[in-house]
């Protein structure tokens, strides 16, 4: 591509690096200059102007960027995604549903090596998205680049982003509550965490805080997923949840995560349903450590160690205001 200024009689069929706006001539940035085009600037006493001229091995950005979206889109565990045009240069992958994000991180990396003038930025790995939710941009920077850039970004990028919705339809959730607590309990955080990875909440359970109640309340239940918030938070293995569940013939794999808020969930098993228990932050809307691993899990995904591990990069989450117990409480200097 050859930038740069041009006398306006030979500037038929280039890219304007710049607006017009002349009295009643207006001609956006990035647009292709025609014959009349010329001759009409050349009237309004125009005689040079900034352009790009493309060359027989450039691609100009939009097609550079459409190329690059449906290369990404081809690959068949794409899951549903669309291709949105948008203009100068820039392509957007929207998904068509709720769920999660997978990506291929190091081949990103290596297509955003290719050509400073080829980008591409997505929302991190094992991201939520709502349905018409962004997953990705396609941003050419220069008004043109060389077609063999393009063709090897796509080779890179080719199976790097994948989608996957829901693959739970329904959950119950049990609540335990101290005596005088009942009536107080708020679940519409939760609900609507639900609702937005297309969950139907079918039960709601309310149970005493007590080891013989919630065990009683878990033992004939059935759903895909399992939902436990109990009044007072789960500090340990053999806490009253936990151990609720081993009574009903359940396993607990996990309890604590390195995501705060979030670190007190629990993860278990319950006649083949998966079970979370859900930390006291979930009452609040603001993200936290559950909602990673309950999209994750609705879409397919059951963390492992290593997944747990990994949610340690970035875990350090917004505090809620409301928090109970503020991380730096307490805090002291140094003696």
């Amino acid at each position: 591509m050859i930038f740069g200024d041009t006398d306006v009689k030979n500037a038929s069929g280039c890219m304007l690096a710049h607006a017009i706006n002349l009295n009643a001539l207006k001609f956006p940035k990035g647009h292709t200059l025609s014959e009349a085009d010329c001759k009409e600037l050349y009237r309004n006493g125009i005689n040079v102007v900034k352009v790009a001229r493309l060359e027989d091995f450039d691609i100009s950005e939009n097609d550079a960027a459409l190329i690059i979206a449906q290369a990404i889109c081809s690959h068949e565990k794409i899951g549903r995604i669309s291709i949105k045009r948008s203009r100068t240069g820039r392509v957007n992958l929207v998904a068509e549903q709720a769920g999660v994000v997978r990506l291929e991180k190091q081949a990103i990396v290596d297509a955003n090596m290719v050509d400073h003038m080829i980008t591409i930025a997505t929302v991190p790995d094992f991201q939520q998205i709502k349905k018409g939710g962004l997953i990705a941009t396609i941003k050419i920077i220069s008004y043109a680049v060389d077609k063999n850039s393009v063709q090897k970004f796509c080779r890179l990028i080719f199976g790097s982003i994948s989608f996957y919705g829901p693959k739970i339809s329904s959950a119950a959730l049990v609540v335990t509550y101290l005596d005088d607590q009942k009536e107080k309990i708020r679940i519409d955080a939760i609900k609507e965490r639900l609702i937005n990875l297309n969950i139907s909440l079918e039960k709601v359970i309310f149970s005493k805080h007590s080891l013989d109640a919630l065990a009683k309340s878990l033992a004939n239940l059935q759903s895909e997923l399992i939902l436990i918030l109990t009044a007072s938070a789960t500090s340990d293995y053999f806490d009253i949840a936990p151990e609720a569940i081993r009574m009903c013939g359940g396993k607990v794999g996990r309890f604590g995560m390195p995501v705060d808020p979030g670190n007190l969930l629990f993860l278990g098993d319950l006649k083949g349903s998966s079970v979370i228990g859900l930390p006291g932050c979930a009452r609040s809307p603001a993200i936290n450590g559950a909602d990673w691993v309950l999209s994750r899990i609705a879409c397919g995904f059951l963390p492992d160690e290593k997944d747990f591990a990994e949610m340690s990069i970035g875990g350090l989450l917004k505090e809620m205001k409301s928090r109970p117990s503020p991380r730096r409480k307490g805090e002291k200097n140094k003696a």
